[in-house]
């Protein structure tokens, strides 16, 4: 299937002279990860991620989106799904732009991991269990711990949610859309050196619950139902009460790749 068949078409973008706190609201009110950046003639430059949102510790309105984009594959309306799936997982990119041609960088489509899920052919999914494809060295935070020491793990190890845990058992999971959307996006440079960190709220004031979770014996086709249903990056894995592991699109990609 080509990317043609299955991207969103007509997407929204933002110009590169656009200052970041208009940027950072479009992402917070339209739950985008990714939005692409185009300039002056229309040619896609970049991407402005969540990420890139975490890294504005300035308070003025004059910074603009052209200092904070980043490189993304090039992915075009007649490459294969499958082929684009590929360059997406190497970059670690769950949405990107669609290009009209090699030699026209023009902005034609965006496509994500939710348009490639709901594309997969059922039939040729391979019969593996969740236990197989899952991360099981997890990343964890507790409800107690501040989103000023979120962030900054979030900024360090590049994932961009933790699932939240007590006395061992999951009750929510923090992401960094839950930290856009709670406002706290522009953290004090004073947090990052640790000086101010009381005075951001505890992970438990912004984290999603309930905890959606899967089971080691889960399989990669009922997984993929699961993340179209809820709409979420990752999904943490429950054996016994216990966090086991943790899946996210990319994981499940693989496997069918």
């Amino acid at each position: 299937m080509k990317v043609k068949n299955v991207m969103t078409k007509n997407p929204v973008f933002i110009r590169d002279t656009e200052f970041m706190t208009h940027a950072r609201q479009l992402m917070r009110d339209r739950h985008f990860r990714t939005v692409p950046v185009v300039d002056n003639k229309n040619r896609v430059i970049g991407i402005l991620t969540e990420k890139e949102l975490l890294n504005i510790y300035s308070t003025k309105s004059n910074v603009t989106v052209e200092g904070f984009i980043s490189e993304f594959p090039f992915v075009y309306p007649d490459m294969d799904m499958i082929q684009a799936a590929r360059l997406m997982i190497e970059a670690g990119i769950g949405r990107v732009p669609v290009l009209k041609s090699g030699q026209d960088m023009t902005l034609a489509g965006i496509l994500s991991m939710v348009d490639i899920f709901r594309n997969l052919k059922l039939d040729k999914i391979p019969s593996k269990k969740i236990s197989e494809v899952m991360t099981t060295d997890v990343k964890t935070c507790s409800p107690r711990d501040n989103v000023a020491k979120v962030w900054l793990n979030m900024k360090e190890t590049g994932f961009s949610g933790f699932p939240v845990v007590r006395n061992g058992e999951l009750i929510g999971m923090v992401t960094r859309r839950n930290i856009i959307n709670a406002g706290y996006a522009r953290i004090e440079r004073e947090d990052e050196q640790g000086t101010r960190s009381s005075m951001s709220p505890p992970v438990e004031k912004i984290m999603s619950t309930p905890a959606y979770s899967l089971t080691p014996e889960t399989s990669l086709k009922d997984a993929i139902q699961a993340f179209m249903k809820l709409d979420v990056g990752r999904l943490s894995v429950v054996n016994g009460g216990k966090l086991a592991g943790i899946v996210d699109r990319s994981d499940i990609i693989k496997a069918f790749i």
